[in-house]
């Protein structure tokens, strides 16, 4: 059996190899980033760190770990103070914090629509909102991307009550969701309204609050999910929402209900990088402008094709879409000084392979320049 089993696997394995997209762990050192979702620089700021540290002296007296799951052992304050924070920040009623972005949307699409139920989801959404909606025994139905005539169309299969699941913005193809004419769609025809905002967290909004605030949406989307593990430059997630969405998740949410809590200085990170998300507007319009003239620079360059406007992430397309020369490029950026990686079938539908260059706020105007000279070179 354990000889069969060993075979079928490296079977898979092969397969996949053979066709390009054999996924695989790498570390990188000393190259310029263009490749993490660290937007704004949090993740290795020095102000952040020293105040975390200021933070950990005032709670020394906490333990390290949660020590079990919220509804045994690990609740404490901090979970309570930190919610109540993201709450108000993010415009919501509640908050409810999970230990990673993708356990907030399987806990919560896992738990909120229920059989008879259905959810109706763009088809560029997150793996993890798609796991959760197969745990939830609710039908699903994919609308095409950004279309809300496909969607309106879809809408004949309603049945029970009815879920739109969306990203603010798109962790592949940068773009935005069409949020306005989705909130009225929903509110004319009853329909819950769930938005993952992921990308948008800490780039859009007064304070970085997320694209649901930053066009004044909040009271009309049901369930915000908010992951700090990109421009926030931590760890976790949070559903923020009414106080029955979070009252329901604690009784009926297997992800949150089984789980250890997150550890202490998550949550001190969190509360620290909360404090400084609003100072820093100057980061949010620098990273925006660095990526309008990256892909207007692009856009120059023969042979490959950059999208879209306006975000932070970008996407260069070979004009051939030949995925062996995609490879070719990335592995020739990467010698050159920039980490740049092909994202690759299944991550996204084959013939949509690309390279993912995404922009931060520690960029620099000649790296830049260096990188639109390298893919030049490159292709």
């Amino acid at each position: 059996m354990s000889n069969s089993l060993t075979h079928k696997l490296q079977q898979k394995l092969a397969e996949r190899e053979a066709h390009g997209n054999l996924r695989q762990l790498k570390t990188t050192a000393g190259l310029i980033d263009f490749c993490s979702n660290d937007y704004l620089g949090l993740a290795r700021s020095e102000k952040l760190r020293a105040l975390i540290h200021e933070y950990e002296d005032k709670y020394k007296y906490m333990p390290m770990g949660a020590t079990g799951s919220r509804l045994l052992s690990g609740n404490h304050t901090l979970f309570e103070e930190l919610e109540a924070t993201i709450a108000q920040y993010h415009h919501g009623e509640t908050a409810l914090l999970f230990n990673s972005g993708y356990a907030a949307n399987v806990g919560l699409l896992s738990a909120l629509p229920q059989r008879g139920d259905t959810i109706f989801y763009d088809e560029a959404i997150h793996a993890s909102i798609k796991d959760g909606m197969r745990l939830s025994f609710a039908k699903s139905y994919s609308f095409k991307h950004n279309n809300l005539e496909d969607l309106r169309r879809k809408l004949n299969h309603a049945t029970g009550s009815v879920f739109v699941v969306v990203e603010s913005v798109y962790s592949m193809d940068g773009d935005k969701a069409p949020l306005m004419e989705l909130v009225q769609l929903c509110e004319e025809l009853s329909i819950a309204l769930i938005v993952d905002e992921a990308h948008a967290v800490g780039l859009y909004g007064p304070k970085g609050e997320g694209l649901t605030v930053a066009l004044g949406l909040e009271d009309k989307v049901f369930a915000q999910v908010i992951t700090y593990g990109k421009a926030m430059g931590s760890h976790g997630a949070a559903v923020v929402g009414p106080k029955v969405l979070s009252d329901y998740l604690i009784n009926f949410s297997r992800a949150f209900i089984y789980t250890t809590g997150l550890p202490t200085h998550a949550l001190i990170t969190l509360q620290c990088a909360y404090k400084l998300l609003p100072e820093l507007e100057i980061e949010r319009q620098h990273v925006k402008a660095l990526a309008s003239r990256l892909l207007e620079q692009l856009n120059k360059v023969k042979g490959i094709r950059c999208a879209p406007d306006e975000s932070v992430i970008l996407s260069v397309f070979l004009e051939q879409g030949d995925v062996k020369k995609l490879k070719e490029l990335a592995f020739y950026l990467q010698q050159n000084g920039f980490d740049v990686r092909p994202v690759l079938s299944p991550t996204v539908p084959q013939g949509q392979e690309r390279l993912r260059v995404i922009v931060h706020a520690y960029n620099t105007e000649e790296e830049i320049e260096g990188l639109v000279q390298a893919i030049a070179k490159g292709t």
